[in-house]
């Protein structure tokens, strides 16, 4: 008797010095929802629940047919968008041939000023010159008729000087007549105030008609490029300044003002616009097909062939095999020696005796169950009776392989944890963890979404 004591007595002793325990303790693992990311009607359901898939897995298919006819329009869309670009380019090009025409015409008008202004010269130089001639056969004449009296001059020569006279006079008048035409073709007065026939204002070439009319058609047709001109600025300004772009090469002038014209942007946004609208199309196309994101086992079915889905709605779980931990609720007072890294035979219901599975302590939650309930308690209340509280502390797997030995999620589990071992791993032999671990799960991808729970 004596002996079957100490053979079971002793280790059972040594066990509850070493160790802490809990029976409320369970498996827990993540779980994945795989809800729909478009809206349709489910075509096919290639699993059911208890089946293990790995991820990448084709879970369902929705009706494919309504997203590859949206496929296909959006493509004509961005065909259209491409052509309409290549017209909006054509029509730039024939703006930047017609700005050259107009650059060339106001050039021209400027020039054609200036010409008159030296034509208007001329003439009043010509009215001098038929001046001095008027004078002189005025005086020759004037000395015929003194000596026609006395027979000194023959009748022959008082006709030409007489003649030579009406001539010089009509001459005067033709030059004066010319004068006055090319200073009203210039806008100015035909007698000035002056009186001197060849005044002209100093920048007659920026400012009459026929220049300002130019630039007006050269500046709309710069703004429709894109370049932006004031009605105040001078034309001769506007020629400067177009020839000292890209140092004075204006062919590569006028070839920038393709890719910056107004009409060629908004083709390039109507483009963009089209072609990220197929891409989405193209998205959701492939979001029809609803694949796993996490090997795991299915479980809470509930769709079916025939179905219409919603964007977001749930059509099952998948629980992980591999992402698996177990939580024990420790009361407080046994909390004291526990610490992250400390070593745990973790014995599970379901197994018995048979197969003791390795952890560590990984962590501790930061709140007592009651606390994180729904409805937490009240301790302010004048009918107060102290409860012993628990606290959750998570236990990592160490070594475990769900191929030879499963675990199943909410199974009951009794860890036990060496206290006097020496904690391992990351933060050992502390309450709290000093860094985020890395996160074993995927994000979603394009055909379903998930969510760990």
């Amino acid at each position: 008797m004596l002996a079957a004591v100490l053979i079971f007595g002793v280790p059972w002793i040594r066990l509850t010095l070493n160790t802490v325990s809990t029976d409320d303790a369970y498996v827990n693992g993540h779980v994945t929802f795989v809800a729909a990311r478009v809206s349709g009607q489910i075509a096919r359901v290639l699993v059911d629940d208890n089946n293990r898939i790995h991820k990448g897995d084709l879970l369902a298919q929705l009706d494919k047919e309504p997203f590859e006819d949206a496929v296909a329009v959006k493509k004509a869309a961005v065909d259209t968008a491409e052509a309409d670009l290549q017209a909006a380019k054509a029509s730039v090009r024939g703006l930047e041939a017609q700005a050259m025409s107009q650059r060339w015409q106001l050039q021209s008008a400027m020039e054609d000023v200036d010409n008159r202004v030296a034509l208007l010269h001329d003439r009043v130089a010509a009215l001098d010159k038929s001046n001095a001639t008027l004078k002189l056969a005025q005086l020759e004449f004037g000395r015929a008729q003194q000596l026609q009296p006395n027979q000194t001059i023959s009748q022959q020569e008082y006709d030409r000087r007489q003649a030579a006279l009406s001539v010089a006079q009509a001459e005067v008048t033709q030059a004066l007549a010319d004068v006055h035409q090319i200073r009203v073709s210039l806008g100015l007065a035909a007698r000035p105030e002056s009186g001197d026939l060849g005044e002209v204002p100093p920048d007659l070439d920026q400012t009459f008609s026929s220049v300002r009319d130019a630039q007006a058609a050269l500046i709309k047709t710069a703004a429709q490029l894109g370049v932006g001109h004031s009605y105040k600025q001078l034309p001769k300004q506007m020629v400067e300044q177009f020839e000292n772009l890209n140092q004075g090469d204006v062919d590569r002038t006028v070839a920038g003002l393709t890719d910056n014209a107004p009409a060629v942007k908004q083709a390039e946004a109507k483009l963009e616009s089209a072609k990220r609208d197929l891409v989405q199309a193209e998205l959701n196309l492939r979001y029809c097909d609803v694949v796993a994101e996490i090997d795991g086992v299915v479980t809470r079915r509930n769709v079916n062939p025939g179905n219409n889905v919603l964007v977001g709605q749930n059509l099952m779980a998948i629980r992980s095999l591999s992402e698996i931990w177990v939580d024990a609720n420790f009361k407080e007072t046994q909390l004291r020696d526990l610490r992250i890294g400390q070593p745990v035979d973790l014995y599970v219901d379901m197994y018995g005796g048979r197969h003791v599975f390795k952890g560590r302590i990984s962590g501790f939650t930061e709140g007592t169950g009651s606390t994180l309930s729904l409805l937490p308690a009240e301790n302010a209340t004048g009918n107060f009776v102290k409860v012993v509280q628990r606290l959750p502390v998570r236990i990592e797997l160490e070594g475990y392989d769900p191929n030879t030995n499963p675990l199943f999620i909410g199974t009951s589990v009794v860890p036990y944890v060496y206290i006097n071992k020496p904690p391992t791993g990351p933060d050992a032999g502390k309450f709290l963890q000093t860094r985020a671990p890395q996160s074993q799960s995927s994000g979603p991808t394009q055909s379903s979404v998930g969510s760990d729970k």
